[in-house]
């Protein structure tokens, strides 16, 4: 829905058939392609769908059978079919740098870093084939540069993160190989994927800032999605669950909807930069990283942008600015 006025959860889409027609009418404009905040999920998303049947309901909600799974199944399809995007460029909750933003440039085939820990064999085994493509890369570093950044392109020989099967490597991490295999299937290589790491700081002006500066990709045949979760508390797994959730989180999940659909754009980041201070906050994150993702996609979507709620998915929403 657009976000013409402040509105309830009520009237936001939750369930297949309300997401699936949200989706069906986001206008088709591959001209002028959305900027996309997407839950991406966690690696539960790829559990065997057999020991899926096991976990218990936090877990289950969250795993290859829940709402987030079969939501993605059907936003990565839309996307290419409404946008028929030449390129991805993608940032994700998993990577921060200081002082400068980089730039994967993976070549023929983007690596995969799986950058999660104590999980059983098969999540390491995981597949998901795609490419990069270096002039969409030199692109964004083009951009950067331009607005005043530091900014440079990585290699598959440079490291930028620890990975989970015991050794530190380059690569997509699993804030967007691990969705991007249910959005676009296991081997994706029709279409370049190119990786840029947020501001590690979190603040969320400057990461806002960081959305501005590709905005223009959008009008050049980019799709730009920012990935996180608006709900990440691992010292409190309950918290991932609406029904077993505390009133601080879910009231805090609410705010953020509220602020979403505010309609005019000042209020709106007005809003958006406030849930920061929201007294439920820190009870929905205790660090901030996987929340500023939003901002980014916010930043990306322009200072007058309207925005819809494509799914209001507990805690993992998809919003589409400058629709």
């Amino acid at each position: 829905m657009s976000a013409s006025s402040n509105s309830s959860t009520a009237t936001l889409p939750k369930t297949p058939k309300e997401w699936k027609k949200a989706l069906e009418e986001l206008p088709s404009t591959p001209e002028k392609i959305p900027a996309f905040f997407f839950g991406h999920g966690s690696p539960m998303l790829a559990f065997p769908e057999d020991e899926a049947e096991r976990m218990g309901d936090v877990m289950r909600n969250n795993g290859p059978k829940g709402a987030l799974a079969a939501f993605l199944k059907d936003f990565g399809p839309t996307l290419l079919s409404k946008y028929k995007p030449k390129g991805i460029v993608v940032f994700s909750a998993h990577w921060e740098t200081l002082g400068e933003r980089l730039v994967t440039d993976y070549g023929d085939e983007n690596p995969l870093l799986m950058d999660y820990y104590g999980f059983q064999q098969a999540l390491y085994q995981l597949k998901f084939k795609s490419r990069g493509d270096s002039a969409l890369s030199q692109r964004v570093v083009q951009l950067y540069k331009d607005a005043g950044y530091l900014a440079r392109t990585t290699s598959k020989l440079e490291p930028r993160g620890e990975d989970g099967r015991g050794f530190s490597g380059p690569g997509l991490d699993h804030g967007v190989f691990v969705p991007f295999r249910l959005m676009f299937g296991e081997e994706f290589t029709d279409i370049p994927i190119v990786e840029v790491s947020m501001d590690g700081t979190l603040d969320p002006l400057k990461n806002l800032a960081l959305g501005e500066v590709v905005a223009p990709l959008r009008r050049e045949g980019i799709l730009v999605l920012s990935g996180g979760l608006l709900v990440h508390n691992l010292r409190d797994f309950s918290s991932f669950s609406e029904t077993h959730a505390n009133g601080l989180v879910k009231e805090f999940n609410q705010a953020i909807l509220d602020a979403i659909t505010i309609a005019d754009p000042a209020a709106r980041k007005e809003a958006l930069i406030g849930l920061m201070k929201h007294k439920g906050f820190r009870a929905a994150h205790p660090r901030a990283d996987h929340f500023v993702p939003l901002y980014i996609a916010a930043g990306a979507g322009g200072s007058d942008a309207d925005v819809r709620v494509v799914s209001a998915i507990y805690g993992a929403p998809t919003f589409a600015f400058d629709p």
